[in-house]
């Protein structure tokens, strides 16, 4: 006499419709009602913390403020002292400045003037306030308006002579650099994380235009640079937590 063969516990059935939930009658997959997100690269996913990775827009971590603010220490130490680092800066600079014609020079450090950089990041934050981001806007203004108050007394501290201006006094850290740097990146974070490298391209020229033209000294806009990392992380941070929830003129960022 034949066995009669035994039944087999449901399988699942990977020819169902993907959109199904999973657990759901009908679904791919009998028998689930723990409620996991599905492992595909488009499943539920929640954004990590301000300093984890998968944030929108992107946020500086507190890894990168604490080595910005180790390069600043080192960078003004070493100024302060006249150290290796700082001789050897000098012998770059002289080894850079007026490499490129001076016109040329001139326009890429005037980038980071008040008169071109301030109204670039006034628009942004005009735009970021019609768009219900009052928040992102006002962190951003408040970014700005530390600049000088953060590079004023480190230029009366440190009284370092300029490259082409040895009887001068006052040109660490660069105040162009740091104007470029809150001015540009913060109105990247306010209108689109697209335009993130054109605000790095914009900083950068800005940076060598004042190197080769001999404004100041290449550790001047690494100071400045290390100095604006941190104040960057406000803006960045209203940007993501800033909106206002329904509002029609929220920005979809993730598109």
């Amino acid at each position: 006499m034949r066995e009669t063969p035994r039944a087999e516990p449901p399988q699942p059935r990977p020819h169902r419709a993907v959109a199904h939930t999973p657990g759901a009658l009908g679904s791919g997959t009998p028998h689930r009602s723990d409620g996991r997100p599905p492992h595909t690269p488009r499943g539920a996913r929640q954004p990590g913390p301000g300093d984890c990775p998968g944030t929108t827009p992107p946020v500086p971590g507190q890894s990168a403020v604490f080595w910005a603010l180790v390069t600043l220490a080192v960078t003004t130490w070493q100024v302060q002292v006249h150290g290796p680092l700082a001789r050897l800066d000098e012998r770059l600079s002289r080894a850079l400045v007026d490499t490129v014609p001076r016109g040329l020079s001139e326009a890429a450090s005037d980038l980071g003037d008040v008169t071109v950089a301030l109204p670039v990041l006034a628009c942004a934050m005009a735009h970021a306030a019609w768009r219900g981001r009052r928040a992102a806007a006002l962190f951003a203004g408040l970014a700005m308006a530390l600049v000088p108050l953060l590079v004023v007394p480190l230029k009366l501290w440190t009284a370092r002579p300029g490259p082409l201006e040895p009887w001068a006094h006052g040109y660490y850290p660069s105040g162009h650099t740091a104007t470029a740097a809150v001015a540009y990146f913060g109105a990247a974070l306010l209108v689109s994380r697209r335009l993130l490298p054109v605000a790095a391209v914009l900083t950068a020229v800005t940076a060598t235009g004042l190197v080769l033209r001999g404004f100041h000294w290449p550790l001047d806009v690494l100071a400045s640079l290390a100095l604006c990392l941190p104040l960057l992380r406000w803006p960045a941070l209203a940007a993501r937590y800033g909106r206002v929830p329904g509002s029609r003129h929220e920005e979809r960022e993730s598109t």
